[in-house]
């Protein structure tokens, strides 16, 4: 089976997770939830910091249980710090690859992967390692932005750059991140048959919204790993992302800005 190839573009710097540890399962996986039940077995793949993990830990209960994994082992003490400080004994968080799961087969009642696909080597490989391990009836579920669909105003030229620029260093890596609309796609050759497809939105608007969104891709741009792989690559120049940073903390400052996320959604039975 193939293992990732593809490099987590964002990397774990402060202002990724920033992102991340605003994530809950209610802003996060609001499809999913209606169909969590006490006493249910839960794999997070791709957890992080495990902020969407642990509320999972509580929806299902002291009878249940929620695994959370992700490739990156550094993240994982953050997350076993999340569940403790929350009092949560039964969720456990290791490192682990979705091409190549080390989990039995049926072993899980849900499998859930937000905001992972996109930076995976083979995104139709991992649904289908996520569907071995999900026991016949149970539901894969997996949710993924789509940057070609973002939306914002006011729409300066550098914001077009930094667009054109993500996708590059994103494709360049092996990732998609277009994901959101390719999700159905990806399950149907899978193997999946039984598929529901939706979208939500995330929207940044309020003054609060606007200084926190554009301050974490600010400091992204000129800070992460993704200034790394863009500069290694050949992409942008230092001084260019310096530029980029400028006009998103410039954006943010404005008291017309809104900023709009897509994203797509399936929930597929295995």
């Amino acid at each position: 089976m193939p293992k990732e190839t593809a490099v987590y573009t964002h990397g774990h710097h402060e202002s990724v997770l920033r992102s991340h540890t605003w994530r809950t399962a209610d802003n996060s996986a609001a499809y999913l939830l209606p169909h969590l039940r006490p006493g249910q077995r839960v794999l997070d793949v791709g957890c992080g910091p495990g902020t969407i993990t642990a509320d999972l830990a509580a929806l299902v209960g002291p009878d249940g249980h929620v695994t959370g994994v992700d490739f990156a082992a550094g993240v994982l003490d953050q997350a076993r710090g999340t569940a403790a400080a929350r009092g949560l004994t039964n969720v456990e968080f290791a490192t682990a690859d979705v091409h190549a799961l080390t989990y039995p087969d049926d072993s899980f009642d849900v499998v859930h992967a937000h905001q992972v696909l996109q930076h995976v080597g083979d995104p139709v490989a991992a649904l289908r390692e996520m569907r071995r391990v999900c026991r016949p009836g149970g539901i894969v579920a997996a949710r993924d932005s789509d940057y070609a669909a973002m939306a914002w105003y006011p729409e300066p030229p550098v914001l077009d750059r930094w667009m054109e620029l993500y996708h590059r260093v994103a494709r360049a890596g092996g990732g998609e991140p277009d994901a959101g609309r390719r999700l159905r796609s990806w399950a149907r050759q899978a193997g999946f048959g039984d598929i529901t497809s939706s979208a939500a939105t995330w929207c940044y608007a309020t003054p609060d919204e606007r200084a926190w969104w554009s301050g974490l891709w600010a400091d992204r741009t000129v800070a992460s790993s993704y200034a790394d792989l863009a500069v290694s690559g050949g992409h942008a120049t230092a001084l260019q992302l310096k530029e980029i940073a400028g006009a998103w903390r410039e954006w943010g400052s404005r008291e017309d800005a809104w900023f709009m996320i897509p994203h797509g959604e399936i929930l597929c039975r295995a």
